[in-house]
């Protein structure tokens, strides 16, 4: 298996649409709260305002989601992205407006656009041959990796550089861009129905809380150890690129084992790596931890995707990435919230040893699911084979009584 089938003239027009309507989504959060930080209860005030966005992103890709057509996708694309830019444009226009005003441009940018990412994750695999589907999911995650290694550096320069407006006129910018690279690219892909897939949602949101664990205490953890807060953004990107190279790692070839049974082990070792950041004291071996941490963890995604691909017809695959990325973005905000809520009462190391808990909570509870899935279809399909075989043998013993 090699990447060979995965570069092509089409795949990169892809991946600088892609680009375009993925980096704005990973700016948002940190160009929100350089937004209003010097406005009274500022940081509070970023909080809400980028939780609206959050809101926006969890409601709006499972709706609008299962509402694409194949046949129309890239009107109805075009249609999200250029709102989600008007959102952008608005919150880069008008910093100064009332906040609930700040945050309903928010929560439009994030809404708005909520179902790109599984719509253009279910048009590049169209584009591959279907043995090639795992290495392009990997392409995928490791451009998805470059993108959120890069924008927390571009947003505190531009904020900090230039003005705290720039980074979300610039998010406007790459989300309008992101709307004519569609008319280079297919027009839509195959008819199906959307069905369920709980068990794989279940393990997508909690392959998310890791994430929440790690952007959202580490710099209270760094504080606990006497790190400066500083190498947050910078243990961050490390995970992120540790993260793109675990997707390259997993591209390489065919890995064996059951896709739920990879998944579980991927998570248990990311797991184990988030209670070592935890529970090391030195810069240095957060750093490893987090490395190894965003490797792994990058590997269960993908193998979340490829597990969607199993179980849903394939005019349903853009619905199920969008119900994926609504749910992952539920587990983010779910760790934030428990972790938030740990942090009054207890110290932060404590709290990311409780959203690990919760975190193989919710593995084992996806992984039991898809077990159970496939003994159904099992059962099911060795009826139908008795039923085939009956059959048969009640037409022979007709004919040679005849």
């Amino acid at each position: 298996m090699t990447y060979r089938d995965v570069v092509s003239r089409q795949v990169l027009t892809w991946a600088c649409t892609a680009v375009g309507a993925r980096m704005p989504v990973a700016m948002a959060p940190l160009a929100l709260v350089f937004l209003v930080r010097e406005r009274p209860g500022g940081y509070s005030l970023g909080a809400i305002i980028a939780a609206a966005y959050v809101l926006g992103e969890i409601v709006g890709a499972p709706v609008l989601g299962m509402r694409l057509r194949p046949e129309r996708a890239r009107g109805q694309l075009a249609v999200g992205l250029g709102l989600g830019a008007a959102g952008f444009l608005g919150l880069g226009l008008f910093p100064g407006a009332h906040p609930v005003v700040l945050a309903g441009f928010a929560c439009l940018a994030g809404a708005a656009p909520s179902a790109a990412t599984g719509a253009l994750r279910t048009l590049l695999s169209s584009l591959v041959p279907e043995r090639s589907v795992a290495q392009a999911l990997s392409v995928e995650s490791i451009l998805t990796a470059g993108v959120w290694a890069l924008s927390p550096a571009a947003v505190a320069g531009l904020a900090l550089g230039v003005a705290p407006r720039v980074p979300l006129l610039l998010a406007a910018g790459l989300m309008a861009s992101s709307v004519g690279g569609l008319w280079l690219l297919p027009a839509g892909w195959g008819a199906g129905v959307l069905v369920g897939a709980w068990p794989v949602y279940v393990t997508g949101a909690a392959s998310m809380t890791l994430l929440g664990l790690s952007e959202l205490v580490l710099p209270a953890l760094l504080e606990q150890r006497g790190i400066g807060v500083g190498w947050s953004g910078p243990l961050l990107a490390g995970m992120a690129v540790g993260g793109g190279f675990g997707a390259f790692l997993y591209g390489l070839r065919g890995w064996p084992g059951l896709l739920r049974t990879r998944s579980l082990v991927l998570m248990a070792g990311t797991s184990v790596c988030v209670v070592l950041a935890a529970l090391i004291p030195s810069t240095p071996g957060i750093a490893v931890a987090l490395v190894l941490g965003g490797t792994l963890q990058s590997g269960a995604m993908i193998t979340r995707n490829l597990s969607l691909r199993e179980v849903l017809p394939p005019g349903a695959l853009a619905a199920g990435y969008s119900v994926m990325y609504a749910a992952a973005g539920a587990g983010y905000a779910a760790t934030g919230s428990l972790a938030g809520a740990l942090l009054k009462v207890t110290v932060p190391s404590t709290a990311i040893l409780a959203g690990v808990g919760l975190t193989g909570l919710l593995t084992v509870t996806g992984w039991w699911g898809e077990a159970r899935h496939a003994g159904r279809v099992a059962r099911a399909a060795r009826g139908v084979d008795v039923a085939v075989v009956r059959s048969a043998k009640a037409g022979a013993s007709k004919r040679s009584w005849r």
